[in-house]
């Protein structure tokens, strides 16, 4: 795995908006799978948010996509 100089809070942002839409997602429906609200998921997909969502908002955000918490942390070259 290569890594790049990209955030890791960013590699996370692309990955959740990238298997949301996988998956034919909207927010709304994401924020209803994952127990959070609309806003704090378009805050977190979002690359002008602060890099403060932690391990467990990722963690609950991936049981809504029901996928294994891992893909949210894999670099992408695209």
């Amino acid at each position: 795995m290569a890594f790049t100089n990209k955030n890791i809070y960013d590699t996370v942002r692309m990955n959740i908006k990238k298997y949301r839409k996988l998956k034919g997602m909207t927010q709304q429906e994401l924020a209803d799978a994952s127990g959070y609200s609309h806003g704090y998921i378009r805050e977190i997909e979002s690359i002008k948010m602060a890099s403060t969502f932690s391990l467990d908002a990722v963690e609950r955000i991936a049981n809504g996509l029901k996928i294994d918490f891992k893909y949210l942390f894999e670099e992408n070259d695209n």
